[in-house]
């Protein structure tokens, strides 16, 4: 073995400094009673031998402790993500291992480590998760581990693999728990339409009237022949065009658990993509700030959601005043059929959405507009905070006030017939597909 190489990875135990310790205090006892002195030498001598032996053990023949860390090809930001240290031990007495894991800069985990015992020709795995806040490339370092053979005087260090790199993307473990079955018209298949309802362009069958159904479907010339109420039934309108428009403006950037409004925003529409295209929309894709960073044509291809993907891996917040007009003007343009326009933004304060209400509004007449802004949690806890002094009223009262303009923006938009969802970032996603579920349903587009 290259000498440096064995300097480096060579480390005595606690156990051999406390042993050490003792000796040490043999010598200092045998200053005044000198019989000590030859049992402080054997002692040493045999110490010495037994570490010499401990290293023979373990640095003897080839090298024999395998090991290798096994992740995804990417990972769900948000989300928990598995990775696997498989380890096997190839001498021939069991040993105690201590594993440390260089993990990515990002997670900020300076002293993670893992203890296992394998015996001889034992093969172990150990699983552990990590859960990203952001975006972006994540590098794993070495796998280290420290090695005891049963005699526990001498550490050795093994490294295993080489730093690679994983790419966090946005939260596609979440799409799994929001799929919805793909019902088909196929008569081979022994499905049947999807009916809601309401009214839409396509006609499926007459059937008999039951109370509860819309009496605007009937149909009398089908009744007068049956001599009966008969009903028509339509099925859902497919191929609708559906884009997410994501505002990457700086109060895009707020924190919320360690992930920002935009990731939030960014996780959603990734899953209201999904949703869509499953129920046989169009969907697609628009990011802006003080211009169009990315656009995604409404498609319903196979490739979609990959191109989805691919388009939100790299974006960030741009710290500036998102240009609503500019937005205004890239729709009329792009845009040449009517479509449902998701906007995630945030607005602080009502006069920051009064300044942006008449590009909503233009939008809102060519197209069909929802609103998807952010409830600051933070400013609950402030309402529900008793206020004991002059300073603590004062902040309780600012916290109610802008209470009040986030429920006063919703019923304003609401006037102008701008559609608008009002949530939590915890609960965004459950809340945004629920309300295309909703406008789906109610045939609104």
């Amino acid at each position: 073995m290259d000498l440096k190489k064995f300097y480096l990875s060579f480390y005595l135990s606690p156990l051999a400094y406390l042993i050490g310790g003792g000796v040490a205090l043999l010598f200092l006892c045998s200053f005044f009673f000198p019989p000590l002195a030859l049992v402080a030498r054997l002692a040493a001598w045999m110490i010495l031998g037994c570490v010499v032996l401990d290293a023979f053990l373990l640095y003897g023949g080839a090298d024999r402790l395998e090991a290798e860390r096994t992740t995804s090809d990417r990972f769900s930001n948000g989300d928990t993500n598995p990775v696997t240290l498989t380890v096997r031990n190839r001498y021939f007495f069991a040993v105690k291992a201590t594993i440390i894991d260089e993990l990515p800069v990002q997670f900020q985990e300076r002293h993670w480590k893992r203890n296992m015992n394998l015996a001889a020709g034992q093969q172990a795995a150990l699983t552990y998760e990590l859960q990203p806040k952001e975006r972006g490339e994540y590098a794993f370092g070495q796998l280290h581990i420290f090695i005891l053979s049963p005699l526990g005087l001498v550490q050795r260090r093994c490294s295993f693999g080489e730093a690679h790199v994983v790419p966090v993307y946005p939260s596609y473990l979440s799409l799994r728990n929001y799929r919805l079955e793909t019902i088909s018209s196929s008569a081979d298949t022994g499905h049947q339409r999807l009916r809601r309802t309401g009214r839409s362009l396509e006609f499926d069958q007459i059937k008999d009237y039951v109370r509860g159904d819309d009496h605007r479907t009937i149909n009398w010339k089908a009744s007068a022949r049956k001599g009966q109420l008969m009903a028509n039934t339509y099925v859902e309108e497919r191929s609708q065009h559906i884009y997410c428009v994501i505002d990457k403006g700086r109060l895009m950037k707020m924190p919320f658990e360690g992930m920002s409004l935009l990731d939030y925003a960014i996780n959603a529409s990734l899953v209201l993509i999904n949703v869509a295209l499953q129920r046989q929309d169009r969907a697609g894709l628009i990011t802006f700030s003080k211009k169009i960073d990315q656009f995604v044509p409404a498609e319903r291809k196979a490739t979609q959601m990959e191109a989805v993907m691919e388009a939100l891996y790299r974006q960030e917040t741009a710290f500036k005043e998102s240009d609503f007009e500019y937005l205004y003007a890239q729709v009329r343009q792009r845009l040449n059929q009517r479509s449902l326009l998701i906007l995630f933004t945030n607005f602080e304060s009502i006069h920051s959405m009064r300044r942006q209400l008449p590009y909503l509004r233009a939008i809102g007449r060519f197209h069909l507009l929802l609103v998807v802004f952010f409830d600051n949690t933070e400013l609950h806890a402030l309402h529900q905070q008793e206020a004991k002094t002059l300073e603590d009223i004062y902040i309780k009262t600012i916290a109610d006030r802008f209470l009040y303009e986030k429920k006063l923006m919703a019923k304003e938009l609401a006037q102008f017939g701008i559609l608008s969802v009002f949530t939590s970032p915890e609960n965004l996603t459950v809340q945004t597909v629920n309300k295309y579920l909703e406008i789906k349903t109610r045939q609104a587009l």
